[in-house]
């Protein structure tokens, strides 16, 4: 019997040990958190959105990096692949807005236990032990060293993630192995991460959370994002499920220029608007403007919108200019956010960067420069959009990893 020893007990290295197990390998997987799936456990705030109900063609046009990379591990790991596992190792799904996958207790939890509970099952021997590095013999990947003493294997799975939220145990450690063992990282940088403003409005707003509104995100005044959903401002800037999206558009600051517009009313087109707010003047005709909006926008939203529009918060809503409602109304519809930048990487939910696709064989996710290492998840240079797009590929990557070390070490 080969022996294989995964390194990382997440999303990828759980999956990619399974995968091995059941070829029929001995597989060792380390992990050095007391139990696996910690980053898991928090995904989706807590829910964990476990892929995308969707077919593969649409899973690689949500990945802006090096789509054409997971062609063969999608083939052989779709979406559909993923609910079919799930649901047959006892967690039952749904599909919520934008072709989400959910668990139906809406507890992460349940995923990681399922996945535990199937590792066990084919036979996975857990191993609690920080590893320290690959053990190399004649350019070949022969074990790990952990504890200090040396682990021999026929293959190593290298899945110990990217560099974002480093508490879990993504601390970077696998983009020194990759380059003890000659590969080339890509340096890493955040993607879906919280975006830093370039002003002090957000500040203002700390704390106020926005539904069912619509951001639209511009790079050098072009048009890069759009979406409906929901946003919180933040003493930094913006976070929120449509933040994340839309920073993951945002790759090049430093280099070019960032704003975000927000329509607080995507419900309502400009002149149905207009007519509302004749509406609500023609209610308030003797308040001061800035009394006047109660029955439109949140109480915190209100003064940012007046400054923004221009007009006089202690002018008669009678007063109000033909012009002024017009520059109100440019207001709601794109509430303006100067983005200077995104919070650290520790933050981000995902890890752009990674080991170069190039030097890794997309058909097995064998290492192009030591045989007898494999690679799954994200710790390669592949990254997704949200929408349960990077567990799709954490899990398409590691089923390929595991299978093919499996048949290449028999």
């Amino acid at each position: 019997m080969k022996h294989i020893i995964i390194v990382g007990g997440g999303a990828a290295g759980l999956m990619a040990a399974g995968s091995a197990a059941e070829q029929g390998a001995q597989v060792t997987l380390f992990e050095k958190n007391p139990r696996p799936g910690r980053k898991l456990i928090i995904t989706g705030k807590g829910r964990c959105n476990v892929t995308n109900n969707c077919d593969v063609p649409t899973v690689l046009a949500n990945v802006p990096t090096n789509p054409r990379f997971l062609y063969s591990a999608l083939g052989g790991c779709s979406p559909a692949d993923i609910i079919a596992f799930f649901e047959g190792e006892g967690v039952p799904l749904k599909t919520e807005r934008g072709s989400r996958v959910f668990p139906v207790s809406d507890r992460a939890m349940d995923i990681v236990d399922a996945l535990s509970r199937w590792a066990r099952r084919v036979g996975v021997r857990l191993v609690h032990t920080p590893v320290e590095g690959i053990s190399v013999s004649g350019g070949c990947a022969v074990g790990v060293r952990a504890g200090g003493r040396e682990y021999p294997s026929d293959a190593v799975i290298l899945a110990t993630g990217g560099a974002s939220y480093p508490l879990t145990g993504s601390n970077g450690d696998g983009y020194r192995f990759a380059k003890a063992c000659g590969h080339t990282v890509v340096p890493p940088h955040p993607s879906l991460v919280p975006l830093v403003e370039d002003g002090s409005t957000c500040a203002a707003l700390m704390g106020l959370s926005l539904k069912n509104v619509q951001l639209t995100a511009f790079e050098n005044d072009k048009r890069i994002f759009s979406d409906f959903g929901e946003l919180l401002f933040t003493h930094f800037g913006l976070s929120g499920p449509l933040t994340l999206s839309a920073s993951a558009h945002m790759r090049h600051f430093g280099s070019k220029s960032y704003r975000v517009e927000i329509d607080l009313k995507p419900a309502l087109d400009e002149k149905t608007l207009d007519k509302r707010l004749l509406s609500d003047f023609a209610a308030h005709r003797n308040n001061d403007f800035i009394n006047a909006l109660g029955d439109l926008l949140p109480r915190k939203l209100i003064p940012a919108v007046v400054e923004l529009s221009g007009i006089d918060p202690r002018c008669k809503v009678h007063s109000v200019t033909r012009a002024g409602r017009a520059s109100l109304l440019r207001v709601l519809k794109a509430f303006p956010v100067k983005i200077s930048g995104a919070r650290p990487l520790a933050e981000a939910i995902v890890t752009s960067g990674g080991v170069n696709v190039k030097e890794i064989s997309p058909k097995t996710m064998e290492s192009k420069k030591c045989p007898g290492l494999y690679f799954a998840g994200e710790l390669i240079d592949v990254d997704a959009y949200t929408g349960g797009f990077n567990l799709q590929i954490a899990w398409a990557t590691g089923r390929l990893a595991g299978r093919s070390a499996a048949r290449e070490t028999e």
